[in-house]
């Protein structure tokens, strides 16, 4: 049974905690959260608590590598603030553990790079967990894929509704400091998909980005602009559709309400408010050393969620299509098409069951089974992703990023040696 820890106890690392304590307690323990914020790490254990498993012993981050040795601890869970996870991560392996790092790896060049010389210098391992390769609808494309032959190119497009697109903006993502802005924190995610599918290597990125719709200037240009800080506590807030009340969700509350008197962390800032960096509206072009290009584009103002991909083949056409939430509101409904289009044959739909919304498609649940659970089967579709995933994924949205900056495609080579 192997021994794990909790690096930041934000909303995420509930997945982690209850998987372990609740879904595979048989073979994996938790024995340890460590986070800056002692009200969010009791706000854990006692959520623990209330499900019928023990709590655990928490640590301060200054404490951490006397946790490791402390509680004995085999792995290490980040699930940090982004620009933190490198220093777990690195301080994890030459403390001789194993980690499993929430996405993205980090958010630069250089911190990337001293993940991956720790990992060479320790023989330690690094997974990161991409949890959308597990979703079965992202499992039927990469079967599906091989029907098409040599795929020459992808169209990619990701749609953000205005309450999930929004709350990147109100926490501590709308700093680009923090988070690496939209092209590393959320779209990782979806060049991972692509570089998985492909099993390909991006080499060339050239791309286009500006805050549209969030954002102070952008508010009182389209007319949504409020003058609140935060929601809580703000009758100006009230109304706001764009406003996110703490007090009406327990969860929330326990997490962030109640816990920021220790750090001053507000988790409902007005996502019209100053002090956003990170862009709404994205465009990238890929060029991957297979030959094959992308076309990517994420918006983060959409009245649906969803995403649509499209692989043009020596063979034919695949044609995924998922719409997670049809409106924003109640009675939204979600449903994903998966077509396979070959040449001079009709054109046939790949069945993929019913639509699941909760945890990313069911991705969740299968991603901790495999990841926890020594004796679960061969991963015959490659899902675990490890540093070196991590990697090529992080690279495309640098590369997007500097291009953005400079208005020049960006060798991605390059922005790991700068």
């Amino acid at each position: 049974m192997r021994r794990y820890a909790v690096v930041g106890t934000g909303h995420r690392a509930e997945l982690y905690t209850r998987g372990i304590t609740l879904a595979h307690p048989d073979v994996a323990e938790l024995v340890a959260l460590a986070d800056t914020n002692p009200l969010r790490m009791a706000a854990h254990n006692a959520r623990l608590i209330e499900s019928g498993a023990r709590p655990v012993p928490a640590y301060r981050v200054e404490d951490f590598v006397a946790m490791l040795d402390k509680e004995r601890v085999d792995v290490v869970i980040v699930t940090t603030v982004d620009r933190y996870h490198d220093e777990y991560v690195v301080a994890a392996l030459d403390a001789g553990r194993d980690v499993l790092t929430e996405k993205p790896m980090t958010i630069d060049g250089a911190r990337c790079r001293r993940i991956l010389d720790a990992v060479e210098r320790t023989g330690r391992r690094v997974g990161v967990t991409f949890n959308y390769r597990y979703n079965p609808v992202h499992e039927a494309v990469k079967r599906a894929i091989r029907e098409i032959g040599t795929v020459g190119s992808v169209h990619f497009e990701w749609l953000l509704d205005v309450q999930h697109g929004a709350d990147y903006f109100r926490r501590w993502h709308r700093d680009k400091a923090n988070s690496g802005g939209l092209l590393v924190h959320k779209a990782s995610h979806h060049f991972d998909l692509v570089n998985w599918w492909l099993a390909d290597t991006p080499s060339r990125v050239h791309a286009f980005g500006t805050l549209f719709f969030y954002g102070d200037e952008a508010g009182h240009r389209h007319g949504y602009a409020r003058s609140y800080e935060r929601a809580h506590g703000s009758p100006e807030a009230a109304d706001d559709p764009f406003a996110l009340s703490l007090v009406d969700d327990p969860r929330l509350a326990q997490l962030y309400l109640d816990a920021e008197q220790a750090d001053g962390y507000h988790r409902d800032q007005n996502v019209f408010g100053p002090g956003v960096t990170i862009e709404d509206d994205m465009a990238v072009l890929v060029r991957y050393a297979g030959g094959a290009t992308m076309t990517y584009h994420l918006t983060a103002y959409s009245p649906w969620e969803g995403y649509r991909v499209m692989f043009n083949g020596s063979r034919g056409r695949l044609e995924l299509e998922v719409v997670e939430n049809d409106r924003v509101g109640p009675g939204s409904e979600a449903s994903a098409r998966l077509t396979v289009r070959p040449f001079w044959a009709p054109p046939r739909d790949i069945s993929l069951g019913p639509a699941v919304r909760e945890g990313h498609g069911g991705a969740d649940d299968r991603m901790l089974a495999q990841l926890l659970d020594p004796g679960a089967p061969p991963d015959e579709l490659g899902r675990h992703a490890t540093e070196q995933d991590g990697a090529r994924a992080l690279l495309i949205g640098l590369a997007a990023n500097e291009s953005i900056a400079t208005g020049q495609p960006v060798d991605i080579t390059r922005v790991l040696s700068a």
